[in-house]
């Protein structure tokens, strides 16, 4: 799948998550599926989630990129959004995820930009885009987030606990 990129955070979550003790850019990981699936996040902000997904490895049996690997590619970059939002006292967990697929990929990257719709104090919404290299839009997904308050079992340090 290539060399990992680093992904880019703003400054001050880098800051905020470091004084926690949290490796960021692990926290912040497409996972284990998305790292199969080559899934790479190229930046990261509450305001802006951009991640790439190769075509190749992720096709349905008529050869075009599979409609669940550009679900995979949204809910990764939506819910990332979705954490930096809330901040390192949050966890985002995904309530609703829909998809609207547009045309189809054979072949190449394609890329993923997620904005957010709505941000709460206990929902963030966000419209994900992905496109095909040539910008021709592939798939329209939207994903809502439930925020909820860091619990000790969820491995992640809360600012109570430090």
């Amino acid at each position: 799948m290539g060399e990992q990129q680093q992904v880019q955070f703003p400054q001050e979550v880098v800051d905020e998550y470091a004084a926690l003790g949290v490796d960021l850019p692990a926290l912040f990981s497409a996972g284990y599926l998305g790292s199969r699936m080559g899934l790479e996040i190229q930046e990261a902000s509450a305001e802006r989630v951009v991640g790439t997904l190769p075509v190749e490895g992720n096709t349905q049996p008529y050869g075009l990129l599979h409609g669940g690997a550009s679900a995979v590619l949204a809910e990764t970059l939506g819910s990332i959004g979705s954490m930096l939002h809330g901040g390192s006292t949050k966890i985002a967990v995904g309530v609703d995820l829909n998809c609207t697929h547009h045309r189809g990929a054979r072949s190449g990257l394609v890329t993923g930009v997620a904005t957010p719709l709505h941000r709460g104090r206990s929902t963030a919404t966000y419209e994900i885009v992905i496109s095909d290299e040539e910008g021709r839009r592939v798939c329209s997904a939207r994903l809502t987030c439930l925020l909820r308050d860091v619990n000790p079992g969820d491995g992640i340090p809360a600012r109570a606990a430090i």
